[in-house]
């Protein structure tokens, strides 16, 4: 039995992030169990949760964002900023999104902290599956053809196309790169809206599960060079739907590709929190989420669940939580030990990388964890 931890829960400072690591809800479990629980003030604002609702479930509260980071485990929704850096340091416990592939420097600066990091995108569920990656990539999918549509409309600098189409006139085209959680979820949306979908994807086995799954409504194609761009040339709505965990996103549509398309098209790459899946992708805000290299539109937000603060977080804590209170409880190493899942979480430990996809991303030695 370890001794309780004191864990800091801070207001996320990346631009329009409202989201928020731990609910009241989920404090009145840490606390259940012995642990003290210090939340930056305001941070739940954005996703309704007021000082208040903190202090009746235990937490204490602080202005001080230091403070709230001199904790034994940081529980954060995004990777920590340059400002943040300074607040990380030995014999910390980081739980959060990291991405680190697309960010070498938070990676640098994890290891000369020598902070212990477990990324919630490589936790990996008893199935394989990423169970904390998976709720913001049902969102962020959904959101991409909610967003898709919205700037499709010529207000907005679009084509000025109606997804869904009226009768007598085409449906948009919708291209969705990936089948997986994103693409899935992004096709749903779509298929609803009345568009014309197409998925392209490597695996014959999923593309086998995705006519299954849909019956029919949708097409599904090998993600060949020859039908990326085919389907290029007809699209309205792009959607960048590719993950390689740990690793950066591969650069599926190049900046010539943008000349197939038809002018006033939109690409919404969800992968750009691993770098993007375009080469013409630079991360965006929900402050300017859109900008145009050759006529051709980029979505690239990167915390687009952010959107929807309230649903997002609810939907992230519920898979969060339960590994937050087992590693408060055994502490990192035993918890760890007890999961393997778990174990390839953790990105960063006693100044080197564990996670080999991450380590080969960065061009760094693998450190093996009981090294």
């Amino acid at each position: 039995m370890i001794d309780p931890m004191r864990i800091g829960v801070p207001r996320e400072i990346k631009a329009q992030e409202f989201r928020v690591g731990a609910t009241p809800a989920c404090v009145t479990g840490y606390v259940a169990d012995g642990h003290e629980v210090l939340v930056e003030s305001a941070a739940g604002e954005g996703a309704g949760f007021s000082d208040a609702a903190y202090v009746a479930a235990g937490a204490h509260v602080t202005k001080d964002a230091g403070e709230t980071w001199a904790q034994d485990m940081v529980i954060k929704v995004k990777e920590p900023l340059p400002a943040e850096y300074p607040y990380l340091r030995q014999d910390q416990l980081l739980f959060t999104y990291l991405h680190l592939a697309a960010v070498p420097a938070l990676a640098d600066a994890l290891m000369q902290a020598g902070t212990s990091a477990i990324a919630y995108e490589t936790v990996e569920g008893q199935s394989g599956e990423f169970v904390c990656l998976s709720p913001m990539s049902a969102i962020a999918g959904r959101l991409s053809i909610q967003q898709g549509a919205k700037y499709l409309e010529r207000p907005f600098g679009g084509r000025g196309v109606l997804l869904g189409g009226v009768p007598g006139v085409p449906r948009g085209h919708v291209i969705i790169l990936g089948g997986g959680v994103v693409g899935t979820q992004a096709a749903r949306m779509a298929v609803g809206l009345g568009a014309d979908v197409t998925i392209l994807d490597v695996s014959p086995r999923r593309l086998a599960d995705l006519e299954e799954l849909f019956g029919g409504r949708v097409q599904t194609l090998f993600a060949t060079a020859d039908n990326l761009a085919t389907c290029l040339c007809r699209a309205d709505l792009v959607v960048g739907a590719v993950l390689v965990p740990g690793a950066a996103a591969p650069k599926l549509i190049r900046r010539e590709h943008l000349g197939l398309m038809q002018s006033g098209a939109l690409i919404v790459d969800v992968a750009v929190d691993q770098g993007g899946c375009v080469e013409t992708t630079q991360p965006t805000s929900h402050v300017e989420p859109v900008f145009t290299v050759d006529g051709i539109q980029h979505y690239c937000v990167a915390n687009m669940p952010s959107a929807v603060a309230r649903t997002a977080t609810q939907a992230l804590v519920s898979v969060t939580t339960p590994y937050g209170r087992r590693l408060a409880g055994q502490g990192l190493l035993a918890a760890i030990a007890a999961d393997p899942g778990l174990e390839r979480g953790l990105n960063v430990h006693a100044g080197g990388v564990t996670h080999p996809a991450v380590a080969r991303a960065l061009g760094v030695p693998q450190r093996p964890l009981a090294a």
